[in-house]
């Protein structure tokens, strides 16, 4: 049986560099970067080089770089911490933004009576821009929370347009861009956003890293109480190996951006094009089908496939060796339909079966064949 690795969105491989340069961090530099001896300098200064080396990819400073545990907690920090710091009583998102974002967002309208506002959604599930700068027409001090690239469908936000909307009212911006660091280049001293979240693992690099550029002098003030590491916004000891992982992954990942881009783009393409010519009356959620106008790193495809027959495919794809999702990661087991599908689907498409494939550089066009094959088994079956 062949084994096919198609859920790049919920996590990839680690690069091979990433594993050596994380090995060796762990065998010779297991100093606390808190610790004053020699042992403790060497990773502060190792810590430290690391977060120059990622500030400098987005051309910030490295005091705007916090360290955290991945891209959820990189969500938490911004949006609990404007709300409770900066007086913030309004947020602004959407209804198919990741759950770290949503039910972040819920909690606080629980905690803090804030007014909790959905843009709406065009077609395709695309932001209605109109509507986002009606919304920011209110008096009320507002955070705007939208993410970057969407995990399930793969739209992309013009997060330039969005930044100037917020810039013009005088709202705060926070972007989930766990989809995009370290696939598409951003350059936030031109783009005026207030936090945006990232995680190592969706860039080749290691679980259970990530991080959040917060806006110097932004005001926040600690989420996590202890010591004074990360500026004091997150304490507790550095995880200096996963780090280092992480800075590995990132700067390889932008020095080959154009070349491993252009690979992806085209296997998402053929991939397209193998399932118009084989499984004609598929259909494809979101904008992922336009490949200029969403990420170049997965598809989101609705099935010909009679609604009793649904609950089986993922599992039979799972025989077949074949790794794929129907939504995020974050919902894997669950009997419900996709949030994000549930918001821009009609209810006869939401009663077929939807997949979600995610390309990296180890996917090849011959393993994509050998899911195609699959895919017109079952479908004909």
């Amino acid at each position: 049986m062949k084994e096919v690795y198609l859920d790049n969105a919920a996590t990839t491989a680690l690069r091979s560099e990433v594993v050596e340069r994380m090995t060796q961090v762990l065998q010779e530099s297991y100093g606390n970067a808190s610790s004053t001896h020699s042992f403790g300098r060497s990773s502060k200064a190792l810590l430290e080089q690391c977060r120059k080396n990622i500030a400098a990819h987005f051309n910030v400073s490295a005091a705007e770089i916090i360290f955290t545990s991945g891209g959820t907690e990189a969500d938490n920090l911004a949006l609990r911490s404007v709300v409770r710091d900066l007086g913030v009583t309004e947020i602004i998102t959407s209804k198919i933004e990741h759950h770290a974002v949503l039910h972040t967002a819920e909690q606080l309208q629980k905690e803090y009576d804030i007014e909790l506002k959905f843009v709406d959604l065009g077609d395709c599930g695309l932001i209605n821009y109109e509507h986002l700068e009606q919304l920011l027409q209110s008096s009320k001090k507002a955070v705007v929370s939208l993410m970057h690239i969407n995990n399930e469908i793969g739209n992309i936000l013009d997060i330039e347009r969005v930044a100037r909307l917020c810039k013009n009212h005088d709202a705060l911006f926070h972007t989930d861009a766990v989809q995009s660091v370290g696939h598409y280049k951003i350059d936030l001293k031109e783009i005026s956003i207030d936090f945006l979240a990232a995680s190592a693992h969706k860039f080749h690099g290691p679980k259970g890293v990530g991080f959040c550029f917060i806006r110097k002098e932004s005001g926040l003030k600690p989420l996590i109480f202890g010591g004074e590491q990360e500026r004091g916004y997150r304490a507790g000891t550095e995880s200096i190996h996963n780090i280092v992982g992480m800075d590995k992954a990132l700067t390889m990942a932008y020095k080959n951006l154009d070349a491993e881009k252009e690979y992806v783009s085209d296997l998402k393409t053929y991939f397209i094009q193998q399932i118009k010519k084989h499984i004609p009356n598929a259909s494809f959620n979101g904008g992922c089908e336009i490949v200029a106008n969403s990420t170049y790193t997965l598809v989101n495809i609705c099935l010909p496939i009679a609604p009793e027959k649904a609950p089986m495919l993922q599992f039979q794809l799972d025989l077949k060796g074949i790794a794929c999702s129907k939504g995020s990661a974050c919902q894997s087991g669950s009997s419900q339909n996709s949030h994000v599908l549930t918001a821009i689907l009609d209810d006869n498409s939401l009663r077929k079966p939807s997949v979600r494939f995610s390309f990296s550089i180890f996917n090849t066009k011959e393993e994509l064949d050998y899911v195609i094959s699959v895919l017109i088994e079952f479908v004909n079956s």
